[in-house]
């Protein structure tokens, strides 16, 4: 019985793999991550080789949060059926219409010069962040909607990442291979040909009908409408304010260069804004869930009239409000911790390849493989080493483990920014550089693969545990948006800091940047340790 049993579960496997959704989820997840990978790493290769200057390469490296912001229209994405494409299907007609964005907006980049028209290159690379952003959105809604029992929500998210790991490599390391034989032009025109390639897939794609939305009964326990209106408009002026400062910054700061006029300071500008660009976008959505959860217990909440703003508010609002509920004030904790937690390798991961190649001098064909090839499997063994360090340590002692390491892998790229002595010292007292030599690989080439071993395995070890921890966080009544903002917010300072490293590096050199973000990682292993001990007290008063 048994044997028949597994024989089956084989049959049923090798019939969802060969089916045309998993063949689809599979192109769908290539086309996930190639655009991620072209426009948040191998981008600042190109513009690096191009002498654009860290501190300008540190604010296009905002285009990013593109990504971070993505759960702002993801209800328009969810409601609105695009005109004319949008008779393809509920999600295809989105996947398309930013495949198609993707398609015009690489070949707008490989025809535009970055010396030469810096802040037009700058508005191309946006809109494709912005439909990359918006794709994802729709390739993730698509995912969960055409899932059934043969072809499961599992096996679709499996294949998602392997097809949005095979992107990152032909997105990073091909696309290296690629820029040291042909231009950077060509690699972009060959990088938008792929995706018209997924674009054939995405036209055969299956897809779900359209149903009808009963927003009124999630809305019943929620405040009065006309609080949820005041609300939200609130909300709004700060992302607003937010979202304008930094696009206004841009603007001036890609602006050509005049005589006598000089550039604005990136590091004047986030010491000056972050702050407050963090509470508009984190602190006051929070301070106005808090109010609002206050007025609820006080009026009984209303239904009210189903609109776009209920659904806004549901998406934005209601989730926070319910951690907030939930939590009391060990929400702040909470939400400190995952803005800093990732803060020590993400403020300086735009500046990888140029440190690779125009610092330290490495051929794009090395980068190619000890950063894009060689680094992701020691990802992978970091996130596998995770998993097992949840399974023997337990929760906390892992998040904490995963903060402490960056922090150790950020002096390690000081070190090897300064000349790799304590790196070469390593290699000699273990053995490696024995091991190296026997493998083919010189001094010069060890000393790279080691730090992005520490760096990788690091990263991976905290990625694993950071993901446990925000779905260890998020109410089962609002899992998929709250994942998303939580998610959303790891992004947010680590982004805005990468303008402020690219100014340090400029002014102080490498080293002197990565052992700040090294003091930086400090603040998210604080964060962690309280974390850790508010969740006990929390735990035994309950």
């Amino acid at each position: 019985m048994a044997v028949i049993e597994k024989q089956r579960g084989w049959r049923l496997l090798r019939v969802a793999l060969t089916s045309r959704k998993a063949g689809t989820m599979l192109a769908l997840g290539f086309s996930s991550g190639l655009p991620y990978a072209l426009l948040i790493g191998t981008l600042n290769a190109w513009l690096g080789e191009a002498h654009v200057s860290n501190a300008t390469i540190g604010v296009l490296a905002w285009i990013g949060l593109a990504y971070s912001f993505k759960f702002l229209w993801s209800p328009l994405v969810d409601r609105l059926a695009l005109p004319g494409i949008g008779r393809l299907g509920r999600r295809k007609g989105w996947i398309l219409a930013c495949q198609v964005t993707l398609i015009i907006a690489l070949l707008g980049l490989a025809l535009t010069s970055p010396v030469t028209s810096l802040g037009r290159f700058a508005l191309i690379a946006l809109i494709a962040a912005l439909a990359s952003a918006t794709q994802d959105v729709a390739i993730d809604a698509w995912r969960i909607d055409v899932a059934d029992e043969t072809t499961t929500v599992e096996l679709l998210s499996s294949l998602y990442q392997f097809g949005y790991r095979l992107a990152a490599l032909v997105g990073g390391a091909f696309a290296l291979v690629l820029a040291a034989r042909l231009p950077w032009p060509m690699v972009y025109a060959v990088m938008a040909g792929l995706i018209a390639l997924v674009a054939l897939v995405t036209l055969g794609a299956p897809d779900t009908p359209r149903p009808v939305i009963d927003t009124a009964d999630a809305m019943v326990d929620e405040p009065a409408p006309g609080l949820r209106a005041l609300a939200l408009v609130v909300v709004a002026l700060g992302w607003g304010w937010a979202i304008g400062s930094i696009g206004l910054f841009m603007i001036a700061m890609l602006h050509p260069d005049m005589p006598g006029v000089a550039k604005p300071s990136v590091a004047d500008f986030t010491r000056s804004h972050a702050p407050f660009i963090v509470l508009a976008t984190v602190g006051l959505p929070l301070l106005v869930a808090a109010l609002t959860n206050r007025a609820r217990r006080k009026s009984g909440g209303g239904a009210g009239r189903v609109a776009i703003a209920d659904h806004l508010w549901l998406a934005l609002v209601a989730p926070l409000a319910e951690l907030a509920g939930r939590l009391g004030w060990r929400v702040l904790v909470m939400i400190g911790m995952i803005l800093t937690y990732t803060l020590c390798y993400n403020v300086w991961g735009s500046f990888a390849l140029p440190f690779y190649l125009n610092f330290l001098h490495y051929s794009k064909d090395e980068v190619a493989f000890a950063s894009k090839i060689f680094g992701i499997f020691m990802t992978m063994a970091g996130i596998a080493l995770g998993g097992a360090l949840f399974v023997r340590l337990g929760r906390m002692p892992t998040i904490l483990i995963g903060a402490v390491l960056p922090v150790l892998g950020n002096f390690v790229y000081a070190d090897l920014a300064e000349g790799a002595v304590h790196i070469d010292a390593f290699a000699r007292a273990t053995g490696l550089a024995s091991l190296g030599a026997m493998l083919g690989a010189d001094a010069r080439m060890l000393r790279l693969l080691m730090a992005i071993s520490v760096e990788n395995i690091s990263t991976g070890i905290a990625g694993a545990a950071f993901v446990a921890y925000l779905s260890s966080q998020v109410s089962r009544s609002h899992t998929a948006v709250q994942y998303a903002l939580l998610s959303s917010m790891t992004f947010l300072i680590g982004s805005l800091g990468k303008g402020i490293a690219g100014d340090t590096i400029d002014r102080l050199g490498y080293p002197v940047m990565f052992r700040w973000t090294a003091a930086a990682g400090l603040v998210a292993v604080g964060f962690v340790v309280l974390e850790w001990v508010t969740g006990r007290r929390g735990a035994g008063q309950s």
